[in-house]
């Protein structure tokens, strides 16, 4: 037996500065058998291999320290093991096909993965681990491949060693798979007799047996997740055969990039200035409970780092006659309130805030913060004096119109009824400057929008616009408006909303992110922040929710950006307009 010298060890460990927390954390869930957590060489010598730290997951459901285990790791191995039980995919069970079935694990799995993907987490399952994918997302597992597609099948489960393959796969062109490997068939080793028999929603086959089993399945939505139904880890056991190391290159590589996003995310303030969440208030909607239909609630702020968000009274644009604009002004008061009063009935975790001191304090203090605006001035009548009480009530910002004319301006989907400001609308901006609420030209016809610059005394800002230039819509900015609202030092906060990202189809992440870049080319990285218009129709491909949002800084690192101009895009602008703003007011 070889001898460890532990003292010449621990004196070459300490015989220089170590350069610590580089690395990043894989998570591999363990088998259990007979009472004990177990784990086989070829998983960690593999993540080892690649640069990861391998950290083993045993088999247990408590929830809290499941979701704090996720928190700690920066992607999820799901290994191979036992059946997975048929109950959980609502099928009867066929005893007489099943081989071991291991609840504990079936229990933890299904729900970490559920946690994880919450979490955008990377994740590669193997063997096992595709098929837990598959039922824990809502895909399917043939119980027996050879009771369900018939004897004409290859031998799915190998007498030679585990480190030797005997198949090949195809795998199919364009997918991540294909770009890990660069090939177009692979010899793979093979241990089981079930297999996914249907991908979850937003996954695609990326490899079939040549007997048509499906041998591996990825995400196509953003997410970072993989299944293999194949054993990559045992090859390296093997006369050290890294034929398969490219498959944990891959989950380390998109773990180092998560673990890096994640630790920008403690020290920067994230701020997302739109979301239209207060519309699904009437639904019974709590902040504090992960919603079904809202896209911005506690849960998701959390796992996608979103800090603070502008939460708007919306106003759709109707009458203007005296009764109209009273009514409208109410609505406004009940929307702000609404607000206020879901905020209060979970303190303990997020608080309201008006200024850039309080946003900071609260991030400090470990809480997500909620602030007001108001999405159309329709909502101050002709009262000027209504400005001021929305602003002492909180109100960071007001977009002066909507998809319409008011009173105040001329709107981007309106009929040119004023020119740009009507005198009216002159003085609203003029107060709003004096009481430090920011003026939002979202939703502005560009008649106005230069005509507010010219009168403001303060910066301004678009709340939820993106590029004319790259998607030709009237409620997009030009180059001429980017440029000239930086030149005033506002701050354009691009959206997600689809159909002013593309004109065609459903946007991705991809196309945000182009106009991301496009408004930072043009307008100067002190200028462009995020507003994703949320629960208004804002989503895209990607990144579909606030637990989504993770993946901006995940493609802003991928792209080169540093960290303090990602901290400038995530929230730095806008509470440096709205500081400037506020310190303005008289």
């Amino acid at each position: 037996m070889e001898q460890f010298d532990l003292n010449k060890e621990y004196g070459e460990l300490h015989s220089h500065y170590p350069v610590a927390g580089g690395k990043p954390v894989i998570g591999i869930t363990a088998n259990f058998n007979e009472g004990n957590a177990c784990l086989a060489e070829a998983y960690y010598a593999s993540v080892l291999a690649a640069g990861g730290v391998p950290l083993l997951i045993p088999p247990y459901i408590e929830r809290d320290a499941l979701v704090d285990t996720l928190d700690a790791v920066d992607a999820v191995v799901l290994s191979g093991g036992a059946d997975i039980d048929p109950r959980y995919m609502n099928e009867e069970p066929d005893y007489s096909l099943l081989h071991t079935i291991n609840p504990k694990r079936d229990a933890q799995e299904l729900l970490l993965v559920r946690l994880a993907v919450d979490r955008q987490l990377p994740i590669l399952g193997i063997c096992r681990g595709v098929q837990t994918l598959a039922a824990a997302l809502g895909g399917g597992v043939h119980q027996d491949i050879y009771a369900a597609l018939g004897d004409v099948l290859l031998n799915h489960d190998q007498s030679e060693e585990r480190g030797v393959a005997t198949h090949g796969v195809r795998i199919e062109k364009g997918t991540r798979l294909s770009q890990i490997f660069a090939c177009d068939t692979l010899a793979v080793n093979t241990f089981h007799h079930q297999a996914v028999s249907r991908v979850p929603q937003g996954f695609v086959v990326s490899a079939r047996a040549t007997d048509g089993v499906i041998e591996a399945m990825e995400a196509v939505d953003g997410r970072s997740i993989m299944g293999v139904q194949w054993h990559p880890e045992s090859f390296i056991m093997k006369d050290n055969n890294r034929c398969m190391l490219p498959l944990f290159n891959w989950v380390v590589s998109e773990a180092t990039l998560y673990r890096r996003a994640k630790e920008l995310h403690r020290s920067i303030i994230s701020i997302d200035s739109h979301c239209d969440t207060p519309m699904l208030f009437a639904d019974g909607y709590r902040l504090d409970e992960r919603s079904d239909k809202a896209l911005v609630d506690l849960h998701k702020m959390c796992e996608g780092a979103l800090d603070a968000v502008v939460m708007v009274a919306y106003l759709k644009q109707e009458g203007r006659d005296a009764e109209a604009l009273a009514a409208a002004t109410r609505k406004a008061d009940v929307i702000l309130q609404a607000i206020a009063d879901k905020v209060s009935c979970c303190n303990r975790f997020v608080a309201l805030a008006d200024t850039p001191d309080e946003v900071v304090a609260l991030k400090k203090e470990g809480k997500r913060v909620i602030m007001r605006g108001i999405e159309n001035g329709y909502a101050i009548g002709r009262d000027v004096a209504n400005v001021e009480r929305y602003r002492r009530m909180g109100v960071v910002y007001m977009t002066l119109c909507h998809n319409g004319d008011n009173d105040i301006c001329d709107s981007a989907r309106g009929n040119g009824e004023h020119g740009g400001l009507s005198s009216f609308g002159r003085s609203v901006v003029s107060e709003m400057n004096r009481v430090g609420m920011m003026v939002d030209l979202s939703h502005a016809a560009e008649s106005t929008f230069y005509d507010v610059l010219e009168l403001s005394s303060v910066p301004v800002v678009c709340s939820h616009s993106s590029c004319r230039a790259l998607c030709n819509h009237p409620r997009n900015l030009t180059d001429e408006q980017l440029r000239a609202i930086a030149f005033k030092g506002g701050v354009v906060q691009v959206t997600m909303y689809s159909g002013f990202l593309v004109e065609k189809g459903e946007a991705t992440l991809d196309d945000f992110m182009q106009h991301l870049l496009h408004a930072v080319e043009v307008a100067g990285i002190d200028h462009v922040g995020i507003g994703t218009d949320f629960d208004g129709d804002g989503c895209v491909v990607g990144c579909a929710d606030a637990s989504q949002l993770r993946n901006v800084t995940r493609e802003l690192l991928r792209k080169g950006f540093l960290a303090d101009d990602i901290r400038k895009i995530w929230g730095g602008n806008w509470l440096r307009v709205m500081r400037e703003v506020q310190q303005a007011a008289q």
